[in-house]
């Protein structure tokens, strides 16, 4: 094998068109809505870890289960990247007209980058949390939130951390 690229080949790097079954897919017996999407600190230096809390919500009629996905989205990088990346899940059991506030971490090392090493680099990232993937389309609706945070700092080698 010559062509180590992943283009083409998993989820992450189809481009613009989406896998027919893409990771989350299913439906639920319930309904849920996502709220509060918290990121701390919105700014944060090159080697920290994001703290990232969600409210969930069954605003359906039945006890269920949700996955809650989080994506990562790199908004620039030196090096070509995934549109976005699974950077966390979580299956919650909600109770019918009950909620739940999810916490999370996001570890600098997720958002490292490989050009000769794994590097982690300042700039823009999105995170999206939800049901789904973003921007997925579903016969079952799913909210996904976002919200943008910031990397300050030099980029560096992910062991220099």
């Amino acid at each position: 094998m010559e062509n180590y690229t992943m283009e083409g080949r998993t989820y992450r790097y189809y481009g613009q068109e989406a896998p027919l079954y893409p990771f989350g897919y299913g439906l639920s017996y319930t309904t849920f809505r996502y709220r509060d999407l918290v990121l701390s600190p919105p700014v944060l230096p090159v080697c920290a870890n994001l703290s990232v809390s969600v409210v969930l919500e069954n605003t359906g009629l039945w006890d269920s289960e949700e996955v809650v996905q989080l994506y990562l989205r790199w908004e620039q990088s030196s090096v070509p990247v995934p549109r976005w990346q699974l950077v966390a899940f979580r299956r919650v059991a909600v109770l019918a007209g009950q909620e739940a506030k999810l916490s999370f971490q996001v570890l600098a090392e997720q958002r490292a980058v490989w050009a000769r090493d794994w590097r982690l680099e300042p700039g823009t990232f999105t995170l999206f949390a939800g049901g789904q993937q973003p921007g997925q389309k579903t016969r079952a609706p799913s909210e996904v939130l976002s919200a943008q945070f910031s990397v300050t700092g030099t980029a560096r080698p992910l062991r220099g951390c």
